[in-house]
Parts: structure tokens; sequence; C-alpha cells
């Protein structure tokens, strides 16, 4: 039997629910809604709604008795500065509960928790009302009437006049040479942007044509050892034949085994020129990247 039970312990021990309550508070403050369990929320509203109660009275002992709660300086910061003044005119119930139906899997009953003055759906504070109310007989409605239609006649008399003339002309003839004028600024920018794309255009063709080669084609040389070489700007045939032995040990010192790069130059400069055969026929009388 449930006598006396004020908390939904919510199958966990006391630390490890203060903890995700504190989570789920931090959570929804940050984003002004989560979706959880039905028996969540409705814990986590009683252990949010009075930090949020605390965050009206910004001082220095509410923000560390907030910060107590939530331990994130940057949430309660937004707390005080953000939502405590949405918040200030509300007495209580900061908080709603939505429910979007069951989980599949343990079917258990989803809700979206959310604070209420952060909902612009149903929360239109700009709105003004508008009622509609019974006009009183005749006199009044008869004045309104002449007021409207001296208002109309005397439009359509300042539209008529030559001076309302001319300034539309003037206007028109003004919006005409702004346009003339951003026309050609445009064309002055592509022409001058023309040169600019097209460099661009060849550094990426040269970066799309100059692809890395397979190094480990190299006798001698691993995946390991072609990827510290790449890494190291050695990443075509042709970098590491313009490189040295000496430069190349530098690079793989921290490759694990015994490593002599000596042959890996005139290699490379045998598969870069496309040697294939005469590569093959070495590499087949060396041992282990070693001269025989």
């Amino acid at each position: 039997m449930r006598h006396g039970r004020k908390v939904n312990h919510l199958s966990r021990k006391t630390a490890h629910r203060k903890a995700m309550l504190s989570n789920m508070a931090t959570s929804l403050l940050m984003h002004k809604k989560i979706t959880t369990t039905v028996a969540k929320a409705k814990a986590l509203r009683v252990y949010v709604e009075p930090i949020l109660t605390k965050s009206k009275t910004d001082s220095t002992h509410s923000r560390r008795m907030v910060f107590s709660e939530l331990q994130d300086k940057e949430i309660v910061t937004e707390l005080f500065r953000d939502i405590a003044p949405k918040i200030a005119n509300r007495n209580g119930g900061y908080t709603r509960i939505i429910r979007l139906g069951y989980r599949l899997g343990d079917n258990a009953e989803m809700c979206m928790i959310e604070l209420v003055d952060f909902n612009e759906l149903y929360t239109n504070d700009g709105a003004k009302k508008t009622t509609r109310r019974s006009r009183s007989k005749g006199g009044k409605k008869t004045t309104e009437g002449a007021e409207t239609e001296t208002a109309e006649t005397a439009t359509e008399e300042a539209t008529d006049t030559p001076e309302a003339v001319v300034v539309e002309e003037t206007v028109e003839a003004k919006e005409e040479e702004v346009t003339e004028v951003v026309e050609e600024a445009k064309a002055e920018v592509i022409e001058e942007a023309a040169p600019v794309v097209e460099e661009v255009k060849e550094e990426v063709v040269a970066k799309a044509e100059a692809k890395a080669d397979d190094l480990t084609k190299i006798e001698g040389v691993g995946p390991k050892i072609a990827e510290t070489l790449a890494a190291a700007g050695l990443a075509t045939f042709a970098d590491v034949a313009a490189s040295t032995p000496e430069k190349i040990a530098e690079i793989i010192t921290e490759v694990r085994g015994s490593h002599t790069p000596d042959a890996w130059p005139k290699q490379a400069g045998m598969a870069a020129e496309g040697k294939w055969d005469e590569l093959k026929k070495w590499q087949d009388e060396m041992n282990g990247g070693k001269p025989a």
C-alpha cells in the first residue's frame, strides 16, 4: 500500500534521484521544454517550481541556493537574467505538462513538460483583444460616416493636386536612377570577381589532380610509414624522390621497427617516372628495402 507516500522514488536511490532531477531541471531551463515520462515530469515539476520562485528575488543568497541545486553557473545566470523577468507576474504554475501518448517498447506514458511563459502558441501577450460592440442609434453613426467621407474627399483632392503629381514623378525618376546604379555596381563586382573565381577553380583542379600516391608500393614502406610520410608532406612518389634518406629517417623515427630508407627515394623516382618493370626487377633483388 502507498499510504503516506508523498515522494515518488522513481525506482532510484536518493542520490541518483536528486542528480537526475537536477540534470532534468538544467535541461528544462536551457531548452524551455523537454520530453520525458509523465512520472518523471510530475516529480520534476515539484522540484523545479520552487527554484523558479526563488529566482524572482535576485539576491546573492537566492543565487547561491539555486546554484546548490543546479550546479551550473551558466544556467543560473540565464535563469536570473532571462527567465525570471518573464515569470515575474506569475504566482506559481510555471510549467505545463502535455501528454504525448505511449512509448513503443515499454508502453510508458510520455509527455512534454515546458515553461508556460515561453510557449508562443499558447501565450499571445502582444495580441490585442477585439470585441464587437453594438452602436448606439442615429446621431453617432451619422457623425462617423460624415467624418469618413470628409477624410476620403480630402485624400482624393490632395492626390489630384499638381504638387503631388510632381512629387510622384520625382520619386519614380530617383527609383530609376538607383536601379541603374545598383545594376552597374553588380556588373563591376562580377567583372572583378571573375579572375578570382578562375584562380580558385584552377587551384581546386590542381589539388584534385595532385592526389596522394600509394607509397606502400615502395619496398620497405608499410601503411603506418605511408601515413607518417603523408602527414609530413611526402604524399606522392615525386615528393619522396625529391627528399633525402636522412630527412625520411627523421620523419619515421616514431614508427616502430628498424627501417633503412636509403633506397626509398630511388624507388619513388622510378615509380614517379612510370618505370614499373625496372622497379619490380630491382625490388626482387633487394632484401626488405635494402640493396642486395
